[in-house]
């Protein structure tokens, strides 16, 4: 940053007379974006002859002589012995504030229009294009879940403008307001066909809040529009849950590929995601006195968590290897397993439509429905906020109304 341009009034020695020339020096000036500041100096055609110095301020020594500084008042203005030059003197200070003025004035324009011009060069940018970068210089550490809903994000917005550049200068609330109605009727990707639902349109426009939030971090807008806007609410999804006898029942079914099932188990035992078992290596598994526990970190969130687990977990890890083999070594892709897990499921004789994340929402049922609080639910879960398990709590408090309905006392009369 360029420093500020000062203004003093100085003395110089006659070379003819007893009699100081008095002119004023301004540092440092910059002019024609010089990066290198000059010394600017305007003569003034006064002299005076009696200046009052200042015996305690060195301003050079020649040889054995000392120079010294004028005194000056409170106000900076030199001091003599004569009214004449105190007149004098303070003419100097007058035109020394002008100058002052002048160059302080010129240094906040430049400085303002500077900016002006930055921010103007920044509202020509393209939101799409700095959505792209931020997809990945914000979330180096971010899981590959997040970063894949960034980039899908970008793509609709890409058609939502007809693959056109959106300026930020173009982003208004209106626009804002019309990106959030697409969003609703928006089309699925890749090979799937029909709109994305309603809960995935308000994941990709929370997104786009967050974007434009940076966005306003970084200056590309000057108002925050985000915290403007309502969000799209997420639909409340049935979440399928497998009972305490259909595990059971799964446990005598036969499975396919035995790794799928110890795995799957493993799930409703811990609550774990498939990525979080397929990643899982000996050295995160760790003897705790008599007990065990896990030492991980989520792929999706990158959360640490520290987890304890009973012994009936512990046993469907299989044999122990060294520290950096996978625990579940050929556990495949959640997409391939699909196929053998349905017919596992048909062989137990459970008619609901299974996946593998439904293991995990076992885990957290079941967990409420035996009395365990919600907030050790969700830290066992590695939700990152309650607000997430609290659906499951929902399944229970069915659960209890069914219960509570389901005695009937035929006979049963009341005298009205």
């Amino acid at each position: 940053m360029k420093k500020t341009t000062k203004c003093t009034v100085r003395l110089r020695k006659s070379e003819e007379k007893n009699e100081w020339y008095l002119y004023i020096e301004s540092y440092p000036v910059y002019s024609n974006n010089e990066s290198k500041p000059r010394r600017v100096r305007e003569y003034l055609n006064r002299t005076i002859s009696t200046p009052i110095w200042n015996k305690s301020s060195v301003a050079r020594t020649v040889g054995k002589e000392k120079y010294f500084r004028p005194r000056r008042d409170v106000n900076g203005v030199i001091m003599c012995r004569s009214e004449l030059d105190n007149t004098t003197c303070l003419f100097a200070a007058r035109r020394c504030a002008e100058l002052q003025h002048e160059y302080d004035n010129a240094y906040l324009f430049t400085s303002n229009e500077a900016e002006q011009a930055k921010q103007m060069e920044r509202s020509q940018q393209d939101l799409i294009k700095y959505m792209r970068k931020i997809t990945y210089s914000n979330h180096v550490n971010s899981s590959e879940a997040i970063i894949m809903n960034w980039r899908r994000l970008t793509e609709l917005l890409s058609l939502f403008s007809k693959g056109q550049e959106i300026p930020f200068s173009a982003v208004t609330i209106k626009l804002i307001e019309e990106f959030r109605k697409y969003l609703l009727t928006a089309p699925c990707g890749g090979s799937k066909k029909g709109t994305i639902s309603q809960t995935t349109a308000s994941t990709y426009f929370s997104i786009f809040k967050a974007g434009l939030k940076q966005a306003f971090i970084d200056e590309y807008i000057s108002v925050d529009l985000a915290a403007k806007v309502k969000n799209i609410q997420p639909n409340e999804t049935r979440r399928n849950y497998l009972t305490m006898d259909e595990l059971n029942a799964l446990v005598d079914a036969p499975c396919d590929y035995d790794v799928l099932k110890r795995a799957a188990l493993f799930s409703a035992l811990t609550g774990l995601r498939h990525s979080d078992i397929q990643k899982l290596k000996w050295s995160e598994i760790q003897k705790e006195g008599s007990g065990y526990r896990l030492n991980f970190t989520q792929q999706k969130t990158k959360g640490v968590e520290y987890m304890p687990i009973n012994e009936q977990a512990y046993k469907l890890c299989g044999k122990p290897r060294e520290s950096d083999k996978l625990v579940f070594e050929d556990l495949t892709d959640a997409a391939w397993i699909s196929k053998p897990l349905k017919r596992w499921v048909s062989a137990a004789g459970i008619t609901k439509k299974i996946t593998f994340h439904c293991f995990r929402h076992t885990f957290a049922t079941l967990q409420l429905a035996q009395g365990t609080d919600i907030y050790t639910v969700s830290k066992m879960l590695g939700h990152t906020n309650v607000k997430t398990t609290q659906i499951y709590a929902k399944v229970v408090n069915e659960k209890k109304e069914q219960a509570a309905n389901a005695i009937c006392i035929d006979n049963l009369k009341f005298n009205e």
